[in-house]
């Protein structure tokens, strides 16, 4: 399967005869969406950063909280990350998920604020690619953002939500939380192609330039 990012959140998950969107934008973000299809678009929260699900062609099923979901060969798991949801707004929940295209399992975490609870952790399960927040500024900081990986272990890890040039929103950039991570230096991809076989034991970090 590959993964491709778009900047942001906003990643593009294709498989065999299925792609999964996660997190379109609204182009005031400074961003501008290329023209793609989708089978299925995740929306981590309502922000119009995260919830631009009509500029996703091919009519995709949307999903937009916690549940299971099964399309086109998909699995979807929504958890709601929130410790109390009925007393947080609809615009402040936010929805992690777990997708398993050909037998990977990737998890994007959404506008995670907070290190998730044992609990939490534990419904997620194994990961073999995480889509993590790193920018602070209203999502995991640096430092609580590295505490995750050390929580959760997945084997590859996908920084996200953090500057670029063209971003408009205010966030830091990747550099801090390489430090936490005590990586020297990564070199941005195009693209992730990854089997289940590829998977290393040992977490590694894959920096992904946003594509055009």
């Amino acid at each position: 399967m590959e993964i491709v990012w778009y900047g942001h959140a906003c990643f593009r998950l294709k498989g065999r005869g299925s792609a999964v969107v996660t997190d379109p934008f609204h182009s005031s973000l400074g961003y501008e969406l290329p023209r793609f299809t989708g089978t299925v678009v995740t929306v981590s929260h309502d922000n119009p950063h995260h919830n631009e699900a009509r500029a996703v062609r091919g009519g995709p099923y949307v999903i937009t909280g916690p549940g299971d979901y099964e399309v086109s060969g998909v699995f979807i798991t929504g958890v709601c990350t929130n410790s109390a949801p009925k007393q947080t707004p609809p615009e402040g929940l936010n929805t992690a998920y777990l997708i398993e295209i050909e037998d990977v399992v990737i998890c994007h975490l959404g506008n995670l604020q907070d290190i998730p609870t044992q609990q939490q952790a534990e419904d997620l399960g194994p990961i073999d690619v995480l889509l993590l927040p790193v920018g602070g500024k209203g999502s995991l900081t640096p430092a609580r953002a590295a505490e995750v990986v050390s929580l959760i272990e997945p084997g590859i890890v996908v920084p996200m939500m953090f500057k670029t040039p063209d971003l408009k929103a205010d966030v830091g950039t990747v550099t801090r939380f390489m430090t936490e991570m005590a990586v020297d230096k990564v070199e941005p991809e195009e693209m992730l192609k990854i089997a289940k076989s590829d998977v290393p034991e040992n977490t590694t970090i894959h920096l992904l330039a946003p594509k055009r």
